[in-house]
């Protein structure tokens, strides 16, 4: 599969070919799945909490006697029985997340990766420069892409410029090469890579 290699005015420069054993698997769907459940419950905070019986301010107090009253034995008003009091298993704070295994995790981004390029939504670019750090300039640049929309933008290498510049547009997420990952690629409706970002995603899953 050949994809042309565009420049900044969407102008054919060259082309590139994808390769066979990233780009034109068999889209094993349930794979990308797991991996995207996976990477959804490790970035779940686990920060809920409630309070148990030992931790509710107050109840030290007995609140009537042991004998007599004709009502149940009670030792403390902050038990789960009554308002106000403990909740009994209620959520504590806990890590969500787990680890899939290696190639169950490279198998899925071939998956993914294949997919997308099916669906034509991949666009490669020579390069990916802003003169200032400026969010109108990153905007400029998409639109002469005619790019809207989820956007994700794969590069290689840093450049201070591009980060800050497409920092502040909420539907755009750049990521450099060795961070691509299989819910960014299923989420964006656009996926630009640069041409270098290519060549090191296919070094890194080519079999």
């Amino acid at each position: 599969m050949l994809l042309d290699i565009i420049d900044a005015k969407k102008k054919k420069v060259g082309e590139v070919e994808l390769a066979p054993s990233v780009f034109e698997v068999e889209v094993k769907a349930h794979l990308v799945h797991d991996v995207v459940v996976s990477q959804l419950a490790s970035r779940r905070a686990g920060t809920h909490k409630v309070k148990e019986r030992d931790e509710v301010r107050g109840g030290g107090a007995k609140p009537w006697k042991q004998k007599g009253t004709g009502r149940a034995r009670a030792g403390s008003t902050r038990s789960p029985l009554f308002r106000g009091g403990g909740t009994v298993f209620g959520p504590r704070p806990r890590d969500y997340g787990y680890t899939m295994p290696k190639k169950a995790r490279e198998g899925a981004l071939r998956s993914a990766l294949t997919a997308r390029a099916k669906e034509n939504v991949i666009m490669v670019v020579d390069g990916i420069a802003l003169e200032a750090a400026k969010t109108k300039k990153a905007a400029a640049l998409l639109g002469k892409l005619g790019l809207s929309g989820k956007t994700l933008i794969v590069v290689d290498g840093k450049d201070k410029n591009v980060e800050l510049g497409f920092r502040n547009l909420p539907d755009v997420k750049l990521l450099q090469a060795a961070a691509i990952n299989v819910f960014d690629l299923v989420n964006a409706d656009h996926i630009v890579m640069t041409k270098d970002a290519l060549g090191k995603i296919q070094e890194r899953l080519a079999k």
